[in-house]
Parts: structure tokens; C-alpha cells; sequence
């Protein structure tokens, strides 16, 4: 599983012009599945990015977490993250999970998530647009 996980301001996502989820000040998580992923795998990267301290505190320190800030996360399918370019320019998705199995881990990693904060999201599968404010700009790799 991988997660790309960006600090932002005001943030949404939009299917055919409608918008399906937005955020003011939060999280913004891209997310790709493999096939290695478990139920275990999905509560540990929910606990991860729900205590990841990447707001600043008082002093301007990264020290606060999602939970500190009480903000919203932004939840964004994304299986272009497992793409491979090592045999030419043309990417590769076979280490990307297929489309059933992923939608499913999808919809059980934002229900984890929702057990710490409240998650907007996109539409799987879906051609969206997504409207990223990155402030910092703060972008983390998570991967397990």
C-alpha cells in the first residue's frame, strides 16, 4: 500500500463537473493498492496517517497531527502510484491490485479512517479532478 499524504488549505475532488468531496484545512491522501494488502495493513496506515505530526504547533514546529488540528481528510483512489517505467517510457500497472479488489480495500481503509477523523472522498474508478491547496508544501510517502 502506498499513500502520498499532503498537507492543504481547500482541496476537492469532482466527477463530471459535481463535486464528490472537498476539505477546507486537512489531509489530501493519494492512495494505491497492491496485492500484499490486508485488513492489517489498512488499520495500521489509517493509525499512521491519523497520528503523522505534520501541522505546526505554536512555534511553527511540525508537531501536530490530523487528530490536533481536528481536520478533514481528503481520501483520493489513486493505482497510478504502482505504475513502472523501468522498461521504457510506457508505465506498467501490474503490481497495481485489479480494479474489484482494490475498490474493496479502498472502501474498508476510508471506514478505517473514519474511526479518527472525518473523510471526504472521490469516486473510485472514476475520471476526477482533483483540486490540490499543498501547504508547506508538505507531501510525505507512506508505504507498507
Amino acid at each position: 500500500m502506498r499513500v502520498v499524504v499532503q498537507r492543504s488549505g481547500a482541496s476537492s475532488v469532482s466527477v463530471e463537473g459535481n463535486i464528490t468531496g472537498s476539505i477546507e484545512e486537512g489531509l489530501v491522501l493519494l492512495i494505491g493498492f497492491t496485492e500484499k494488502d490486508t485488513e492489517d495493513t489498512l488499520q495500521w496506515m489509517a493509525k499512521k496517517v491519523a497520528n503523522l505530526r505534520i501541522f505546526p504547533d505554536e512555534n511553527g514546529v511540525m508537531n501536530k497531527s490530523i487528530l490536533d488540528k481536528k481536520g478533514k481528510i481528503l481520501a483520493i483512489s489513486q493505482f497510478t502510484l504502482y505504475a513502472d517505467t523501468t522498461k521504457g517510457n510506457r508505465p506498467s500497472y501490474m503490481k497495481a491490485l485489479n480494479n474489484k479488489e482494490a475498490e474493496l480495500l479502498y472502501q474498508k481503509f476510508c471506514k478505517e479512517l473514519r474511526e479518527y477523523t472525518e473523510v471526504e472522498t472521490g469516486v473510485f474508478g472514476a475520471d476526477m479532478k482533483v483540486k490540490i491547496e499543498n501547504i508547506g508544501p508538505t507531501t510525505i510517502l507512506l508505504e507498507r
